[in-house]
């Protein structure tokens, strides 16, 4: 049986992902702080933003597992609303299986964003695996969906549209701002 992007986003009820290359465009920043040190920055998608806060208001939670610790994460992700924030993991499996039990969930209910190698791991452990524009080929082959967007310029956004969509929402959220259903 072969299951359509739709009926697979329709189930999933946790949208997790990695950072760099898909919240981001991958880039990292070093810049000075007062004192002279170096400190990591990086730039997030403001529109990807809303739209996880917006999966957060219909009751679909958000969490990030990446390899890299960044201050600016964690702060990006409490401002999206995420529930799970896991840094400094270049191995995801245990990750994924502590946040499956803490959430009550299995696989099937669950969407992976990933662009690297490192990624592959979970997304073969999900229900919906999907691939950033800007992810490895190899990322991408593994994907059941790859986005149109590349990560740090509304990749997650695109997701967020997909899932809200798949669970008939998105009228409602168009309404909430006074847009008519089906206007361009």
């Amino acid at each position: 049986i072969v299951t359509s992007v739709n009926e697979l986003a329709a189930r999933v009820r946790l949208l997790l992902m990695d950072v760099d290359g898909v919240m981001t465009d991958g880039r990292l920043y070093n810049v000075p702080d007062p004192q002279g040190r170096m400190v990591e920055t990086k730039g997030f998608n403001s529109q990807d933003g809303i739209a996880l806060q917006w999966l957060n208001w219909m009751g679909i939670d958000a969490g990030l597992i990446s390899g890299r610790v960044s201050p600016g994460t964690v702060t990006r992700a409490e401002q999206c609303k995420m529930k799970y924030i896991y840094q400094g993991h270049i191995e995801k499996i245990p990750i994924l299986r502590e946040i499956l039990a803490d959430a009550g969930l299995v696989g099937d209910e669950v969407a992976y964003i990933g662009d690297d190698l490192t990624d592959v791991v979970v997304m073969n452990r999900v229900g919906l695996p999907i691939a950033t524009a800007n992810a490895r080929p190899e990322v991408k082959r593994c994907a059941k969906y790859v986005t149109a967007a590349p990560g740090g310029d509304g990749a997650v956004r695109e997701v967020c549209e997909l899932l809200l969509k798949a669970h008939g929402y998105w009228d409602q959220l168009l309404a909430k701002y006074e847009i008519t259903a089906g206007a361009a």
